[in-house]
């Protein structure tokens, strides 16, 4: 059986402790991943801080060229990539090539670095006194990233820490671990020096490890809101800077005026996709008025029974299988609970099995209609292919839907409508609005981040955002005196009158 081990310059020990890692369309175990402990992060602590600091002093040109080869390696291996990240974790392979290409989006604007680190300067802001200000790295970064994006979602932390100076030290998920590997040989490969970017594999016990390290001084996260809520608190406690996004339960409101046909078809895929693992995802849509919900309906129903579920090769699927038996059962019993509170299953996806392929771990695509606000399986993130019906009477109810949901990740407007679409976007509490666009994760030289339970820190990730995150600012006042000052106001703050 493959074993997979961790990332770091130094031999890590035999491990102890090991996590399986399925092929989920199959339901097999290909592959062992090793599980580290706290005196491994110690000595990977260690080799970052003997490499850090050279990295630091190196010119923002030199580590721009190192993200460019990057960069190249990584669009040279775009297949093999996306073929290791798609056995691993279910996914289309095409779906994984945008996993690999929106991670690439975050590099290509870290390779812009040393235009983003520059500094702030003001001549004569006193009586022969100059100021400016200067962003200089934290030392060592660590990012703790979930199974759903395991390649986007570490390139979105370890390229901006990197650049900015910072070594980093990344806890992939355990449940599809091999791509993160693979991007730290590649980071290698185009120059970086051995030891800036580690990869070490573990569970809880290296997360606590990771927060409890007088060394690293900034974690990022995404995962759960709960655990997201555990580490930007812990992290707190420990003094760390800490950025710790959570789940979602993402919204699409549906106008009267809407184009059905187009609606039909970004749910299908903002629903579906990647059998619905994305934090991004569209898992409720509220269509404005009955007679809204009842021609949305009329479409959606075809358009999902045409949706082909194949294993993660297959090139006509429309999505794969979820990512481990456990999350399966997961899905089918939120179905089953959403059915207990009164729900109308239209389209059940429970109990799907692909000819040929028993055993993988396949959701059918699901629909639910007359969900309501009190129901526990519209108030938390399912997570799977299910997509839910809330009826609104009105706008108004509309817009306040997923603004008084507990999670305000994303949420998207369906209008013909200039004046409700603005409106909307003014008004709703989530963080990433799109208008007519089913998922609104915004480009890389923005930042992306939610509110409420689904973002726990006050800085998002990657564009500048990002930057700032992963630096310190330092303030400088100066000036050069030509000799015979006066000492009688130097017991007197200074002003720059």
């Amino acid at each position: 059986m493959r074993q997979i081990d961790h990332f770091m310059p130094t031999a890590s020990p035999a491990a102890t402790r090991k996590h399986q890692v399925w092929n989920p369309s199959t339901g097999e175990v290909q592959a062992e991943v090793a599980l580290g402990d706290a005196a491994l992060l110690d000595s990977a602590v260690a080799t970052a801080q003997r490499v850090q600091p050279e990295w630091s002093a190196t010119n923002p040109q030199k580590r721009a060229r190192v993200m460019f080869r990057f960069k190249e390696l990584v669009e040279a291996n775009m297949r093999p990539l996306a073929e290791l990240l798609s056995s691993e974790h279910g996914k289309t392979v095409p779906d994984a090539k945008g996993d690999v290409q929106r991670g690439l989006e975050v590099i290509e604007y870290a390779c812009g670095i040393p235009q983003v680190l520059k500094g702030e300067y003001t001549p004569g802001a006193g009586p022969g006194i100059d100021v400016y200000s200067m962003r200089q790295p934290l030392g060592i970064g660590a990012g703790i990233t979930p199974f759903n994006f395991p390649a986007m979602i570490p390139m979105w932390m370890f390229g901006m820490a990197i650049a900015a100076g910072n070594a980093f030290i990344l806890k992939p998920s355990e449940r599809d671990p091999s791509v993160p590997v693979r991007l730290a040989e590649l980071f290698v490969e185009a120059g970086a020096p051995e030891g800036l970017l580690q990869v070490l594999h573990g569970d809880k016990a290296m997360v606590d490890a990771i927060i409890e390290h007088p060394a690293i001084p900034a974690i990022s996260f995404v995962g759960s809101s709960d655990i997201a809520h555990y580490i930007y608190h812990r992290g707190a406690e420990f003094s760390k800077r800490v950025q710790a996004f959570g789940g979602a339960k993402n919204h699409g409101v549906v106008m009267p005026d809407a184009d059905l046909d187009q609606v039909v078809n970004d749910l299908a895929g903002a629903a579906y996709g990647s059998a619905g693992e994305r934090c991004m995802a569209l898992p409720v849509v509220v269509p404005v008025g009955e007679d809204t919900a009842e021609r949305l309906k009329e479409k959606l129903i075809p358009a999902i029974h045409g949706l082909r579920i194949g294993v993660s090769n297959d090139p006509d699927a429309h999505y794969g299988p979820v990512v481990t038996p456990e999350h399966k059962a997961r899905i089918e019993q939120w179905v089953t609970t959403a059915e207990e509170e009164g729900a109308e299953i239209v389209i059940d996806g429970r109990g799907f099995t692909l000819q040929g392929h028993e055993n993988g771990f396949f959701v059918g695509p699901t629909l639910i209609d007359r969900v309501t606000p009190d129901m526990k399986s519209y108030q938390e993130e399912i997570f799977g292919p299910v997509l839910q019906i809330v009826r609104a009477k009105d706008f108004e109810e509309a817009v306040r839907l997923p603004s008084e949901h507990q999670y305000g990740n994303g949420v998207a407007i369906f209008t013909r409508n200039g004046h409700a679409a603005r409106e909307f976007a003014s008004r709703v509490n989530v963080g990433m609005v799109g208008v007519n666009v089913p998922i609104p994760v915004p480009v890389a030289y923005h930042s992306f981040g939610g509110w409420k339970r689904s973002g726990f820190g006050d800085i998002d990730q990657y564009g500048t955002e990002g930057l700032a995150f992963w630096t310190k600012r330092k303030k400088v006042t100066q000036r050069w005196p030509d000799g015979g000052g006066d000492s009688s106001n130097a017991f007197v703050i200074p002003t720059m009158g």
